[in-house]
């Protein structure tokens, strides 16, 4: 399901664990698997980018997230995750 927020507070639905990003702007990509994510990574770094939050799982353990993130040259925060 395609998902866009775009606010300066958090959306009501976020628990006390989350946070607002700090760069101008957050966007998420839906990987197929974990190797994608991996992958997105690795060729971000390649291509320049900052890590911002290597692979591995994110968020509670019910949510069953992996993700990736990445600080493109002018400082947004680009993600790739999967579910389950």
């Amino acid at each position: 399901m395609p998902f866009i927020w775009v606010g300066t507070a958090k959306p009501a639905f976020w628990n006390s664990a989350h946070t607002t990003s700090t760069s101008p702007v957050h966007i998420g990509f839906t990987a197929r698997d974990r190797a994608a994510v991996d992958a997105f990574h690795r060729a971000a770094m390649t291509a320049g980018g900052r890590d911002n939050g290597a692979p591995g799982p994110r968020g509670p353990a019910e949510m069953k997230y992996y993700g990736a993130y990445v600080l493109d040259p002018d400082g947004n925060n680009i993600e790739a995750g999967v579910r389950g």
